[in-house]
């Protein structure tokens, strides 16, 4: 396995992982706040779309520990593909129905922020690092949840389906 073959992937394979840093659901919250009842292990698998029309499988693995009465989040997540991975942790707050946050990918000394509101059982969100940007927009249903990520760059769109435990 390699990392990023592509020329400036590295950033916007970050970006979209910061995104998918932000995969865990704002709704159906079991006590205060928006990220309580989702400590733990997370899972899943997805494609990831590419300028050139290609697509690649991705798996993905997360762990996740909410604090502050369940208004924050710290997370790491581990994504890979046939073609790169990268590791990524992020540090995400809840103000009433606005989020934002911030994630690195240490290996490359890449960081960004991440903004955006959470309601009725899904989570838009706007991921940015320098030289990149992409929209999240996540829906959960008990224990599944599905990522869709845009972006105008090489990598168009991430599709992931998780589950807990």
């Amino acid at each position: 396995m390699k990392f990023f073959g592509r020329s400036g992937q590295a950033i916007k394979a970050a970006g979209i992982g910061a995104a998918l840093l932000f995969s865990v659901s704002a709704s159906h919250a079991e006590s205060s706040g928006p990220f309580a009842g989702f400590d733990g292990a997370w899972s899943g698998t997805g494609t990831v779309s590419l300028s050139d029309g290609t697509t690649e499988r991705i798996r993905c693995k997360a762990d996740y520990k909410v604090a502050g009465s369940g208004l924050n989040l710290k997370q790491a997540l581990h994504c890979a593909s046939d073609s790169y991975k990268f590791d990524l942790t992020s540090d995400v707050t809840s103000q009433g129905d606005r989020i934002s946050g911030n994630w690195s990918e240490a290996s490359r000394n890449i960081f960004g922020n991440l903004q955006g509101t959470a309601g009725g059982g899904q989570i838009d969100v706007f991921v940015e690092a320098n030289g990149f940007a992409a929209n999240l927009s996540l829906r959960t249903n008990g224990t599944k949840q599905t990522v869709q990520i845009s972006s105008k760059g090489e990598i168009r769109g991430v599709n992931i389906t998780m589950t807990k435990g």
